[in-house]
């Protein structure tokens, strides 16, 4: 039986990943306009440290961010809309979208409110608290609207049962397996982050570069860790809580070990996509599951676990193929 996609864009994806960029492009340009006769002749627009240092017409500056909210922020955040584009990837690009869109907007915003009414636009200074609030607000958004995108992608249900060849095992339900970076490659991202965290405090003379890199941290360290979930419903696996894959056991046509090389094969470690449909968790050299999928997918898990998985996967398709043709 063959499902076929439901929709070309996601409602969710829409809604967050382009309107919200429209709606804060667009308020900062209506601030801008009910407030030209409270600003100086000319607003900050470039800051040395934490003094100005380039200026210009506030509507002009106005319509120059508003373009950049919608074509940096917006651009990135777009994607989130597609449903044809692999789901980890739509959120991945909600949330880096979202968090320029909250920098951008929330600092916008906050400068025009510091030149309220001032003589001179020299005597502003930046708001880095504004900054951080931004980061953190933009970020937080881009988690919640990414929760809320649904895979819509093409499903195609299997006909037989795995070939005998294949691996089998007494499945324990559900397996519950962490791939990923190590601990030790995992302290080394955080690390590298607060030290890149504690120069830039350091040299701005604030504390507020850590909401900056707090996000970066948290993002890429859900980029190179991950949770494969295997239950009787099928095979799920996630990131920051949120699915990175989920298919149905009925779509799983068979899962093999080989021994596989993320450099070589897919040109670097963690997620990978090598053309389309070919994806990889690819965070350690090793043994790996490859799972081949009904709509034509292929899925590579790099794990020392990696008998189990597939084991796991074929044992339960070959019960669900043989209940129903039973």
């Amino acid at each position: 039986m063959k499902a076929k996609a439901l929709r070309t864009f996601d409602p969710a994806g829409v809604v967050f990943g382009v309107a919200v960029p429209l709606v804060v492009a667009a308020l900062g340009l209506v601030l801008a306009y009910l407030w030209q006769g409270r600003l100086p002749e000319q607003v900050a627009t470039h800051f040395s440290g934490t003094e100005p240092d380039d200026f210009s017409n506030p509507l002009s500056n106005a319509w120059t961010l508003a373009i950049v909210i919608v074509l940096v922020g917006g651009g990135c955040s777009a994607v989130a809309s597609l449903t044809r584009v692999l789901l980890i990837m739509r959120r991945t690009m909600l949330v880096i979208g979202l968090t320029v869109v909250g920098t951008i907007g929330v600092l916008q915003i906050a400068t025009l409110v510091r030149e309220l009414d001032m003589a001179s636009e020299r005597s502003v200074t930046i708001p880095g608290w504004a900054i951080a609030v931004g980061t953190v607000v933009g970020f937080a958004a881009g988690l919640f609207g990414a929760s809320r995108l649904r895979d819509y992608r093409e499903r195609v249900d299997a006909t037989s049962p795995p070939h005998a060849d294949l691996p089998r095992c007494s499945p324990e339900l559900p397996l519950v397996v962490r791939v990923g970076a190590s601990r030790v490659a995992g302290i080394t991202v955080v690390a590298v982050s607060l030290a890149g965290a504690a120069l830039t405090c350091w040299l701005s003379g604030s504390l507020w570069p850590i909401f900056l890199f707090a996000p970066l941290t948290i993002l890429i360290l859900s980029l190179l860790r991950f949770t494969v979930h295997i239950d009787s419903d099928g095979l799920f696996v996630s990131s920051l809580g949120m699915a990175a894959f989920d298919y149905d056991i009925d779509e799983i046509t068979g899962a093999s070990v080989r021994a596989v090389d993320p450099s070589k094969e897919f040109g670097g470690w963690g997620l990978r996509a090598k053309g389309r449909g070919n994806y990889a968790v690819a965070t350690d050299a090793g043994p790996a599951a490859f799972v081949t999928f009904a709509n034509g997918d292929r899925l590579t898990i790099g794990s020392v676990h990696a008998e189990k998985i597939a084991g796991t996967l074929n044992t339960l398709t070959a019960r669900t193929r043989n209940a129903t043709v039973d």
